[in-house]
């Protein structure tokens, strides 16, 4: 089986400069997440 690599097809947006982050010290780019794997858990207090 071949395998397909999606590396640069798809341009993700860096985010907007005023964003409230928890757990990290300094704002995150896209820059700095380039090259590696990220996980994304999106929750809401009910």
């Amino acid at each position: 089986m071949a395998t397909q690599s999606f590396a640069g097809t798809v341009n993700a947006p860096d985010f907007p400069d005023n964003v409230e982050w928890i757990n990290t010290d300094r704002p995150l780019s896209m820059a700095d997440l380039r090259g590696k794997v990220v996980v994304l858990d999106f929750w809401t207090y009910c």
